[in-house]
């Protein structure tokens, strides 16, 4: 295995953690809406994710740069090509930040109404954009010769790619109600276990449509298996969270993400980004990618810093692993 395929993998596990991490952000943000009765609730569920949203950001940051340093012509023909939708998730993402951080700065009703409707909007935004992104990057665009996307907006949003954008958002919202249940308690508790069932029924159906139409347009023997352990794990969460496991379904929900992720990204191997309009203008791993010594350079470097990574933000999760509820959220708030 040369270092451009290493890199693909690299990057294809750093877009899994995003999505495994950011995902139950994105499905709490949403359940502010769809769960929570009152602010003191909303304030429970914010609470839940309040010492993690910020860090989970990293491997989105990471994600992205590590495409530019390995993948340089990957990224600029991602990133021109998909700047509108890309600057809404980055917008969202810039207005959810701020959201977290100054709904409590008032106490007016409106002030933190309005706060809470932009934590559910620019947290359900994203979660829907990301799925169609990735839909249309397994699927294939109009890429030229020259290496240039040539469509416009609207061949993002068909109908292969809207499914995407529907699986991904109802599946970060279960993947959220499951992290939900897992954090907290009372009846809070006990509801999120409720919607959760609802949204991981929706989402098994969803999904199975999904990933078979990718299957049988792109899919080999290596994607099969991903598909099969996605649905397994899906089915697996469903089963946990009816048992009261909250723990093992939130587990085999991120199993399930994990899946369904390694799945795009083997139907696209070796592509990165292929082209619908010639398969020999298609960007692959070997056309698309930085020179040996950069590559070289970047995995010493990963190869230092991951683990550091790894370690602070387990950290993190393990110093706010406890259950919170209502009770521990004080009037005033």
């Amino acid at each position: 295995m040369q270092l451009h395929d290493v890199w693909f993998v690299l990057i294809a596990l750093l877009w899994t953690g995003y999505f495994f991490l950011e995902g139950f952000d994105f499905g709490v943000g949403v359940l502010t809406k769809l769960l929570a009765r009152n602010r003191k609730e909303k304030r429970v569920l914010i609470n839940t994710i309040g010492p993690v949203w910020d860090g989970n950001e990293v491997w989105l940051l990471t994600a992205g740069g590590a495409t530019f340093a390995a993948f340089p012509d990957w990224y600029a023909t991602l990133f021109s090509g998909f700047y509108l939708p890309l600057l809404v998730i980055l917008v969202c993402l810039i207005v959810r930040g701020v959201a977290f951080e100054y709904r409590h700065k008032r106490d007016e009703d409106r002030w933190q109404t309005n706060w809470e409707h932009a934590i559910f909007w620019t947290s359900l935004i994203p979660a829907f954009l990301w799925g169609v992104a990735f839909a249309n990057i397994a699927r294939g665009v109009k890429i030229d010769q020259d290496k240039e996307y040539v469509g416009t907006l609207l061949d993002l949003l068909n109908v292969y790619a809207v499914l995407g954008g529907l699986v991904t958002l109802t599946l970060f919202t279960f993947h959220g109600a499951v992290f939900a249940a897992l954090k907290t308690v009372g009846e809070i508790r006990d509801r999120a276990r409720a919607l959760a069932t609802r949204l991981g029924l929706v989402t098994a159906v969803l999904a199975l449509v999904f990933l078979g139409w990718t299957q049988l347009s792109h899919g080999d023997g290596r994607s099969l298996v991903a598909l099969i352990v996605a649905v397994v794990a899906l089915a697996g969460a469903l089963g946990c969270n009816l048992a009261g496991r909250e723990g093992w379904s939130f587990a085999l929900s991120g199993i399930t993400i994990a899946g369904a992720v390694a799945m795009l990204f083997l139907t696209l191997f070796p592509n990165v980004m292929p082209s619908s309009l010639n398969e020999a203008w298609s960007l692959t791993v070997t056309n698309a990618s930085s020179s040996p010594y950069t590559l070289k350079i970047m995995t010493w470097c990963a190869a230092v810093a991951t683990p550091v990574v790894l370690l602070y933000q387990g950290w993190t999760y393990w110093v706010f692993r406890k259950r919170i509820g209502t009770q521990h959220i004080a009037d005033a708030h």
